[in-house]
């Protein structure tokens, strides 16, 4: 006599696999695009927060050396580097040399076609990150005319 009582076991069938495949794909096309967003967006807080490190090392520079701003030609220099009251470097503090360093290192470009230069000079070139007025203190990236996903450009940050 059979034993009636044991189950049997089963697969899923072709219909429930066609099912959760649907349903998985849904979910891809929901959660790729907004996920795809939100790497732009740490981009763009990226280079707001560098410009915003950026300007204030430049304010306290100009603030502990009588209202002069870093020299363009020396600009990371005088940012990462003990500096004397008349802006001359050093690698190491004395007496002499008692300002700063401002800054670590001079932060890379997070977006644009220059994205990952350190570099700072007075006019916007191939290879070079940041863009510093040395008369006004001002610094702003070197992204052209890219925009972000608010149609703002990245040189009004």
């Amino acid at each position: 006599m059979k034993n009636w009582t044991k189950r049997r076991r089963r697969g899923f069938s072709l219909l429930e696999l066609v099912i959760v495949i649907v349903i998985m794909g849904i979910v891809a096309a929901v959660a790729i695009p907004r996920m795809s967003r939100g790497s732009a967006g740490a981009s763009d807080s990226a280079l707001s927060s560098n410009l915003s490190a950026m300007r204030s090392a430049i304010d306290l520079y100009a603030s502990e050396h009588g209202g002069t701003y870093p020299a363009a030609a020396t600009f990371s220099d005088q940012m990462t580097l003990y500096t004397s009251s008349t802006g001359a470097t050093n690698a190491t503090k004395t007496a002499t040399y008692l300002y700063g360093p401002y800054l670590r290192k001079i932060p890379p470009l997070p977006v644009g076609a220059e994205k990952g230069s350190s570099t700072v000079a007075a006019a916007a070139a191939a290879g070079v990150g940041w863009v510093y007025t040395a008369v006004s203190g001002d610094i702003q990236s070197n992204t052209g005319t890219l925009k972000d996903a608010a149609d703002k450009l990245y040189t009004d940050y």
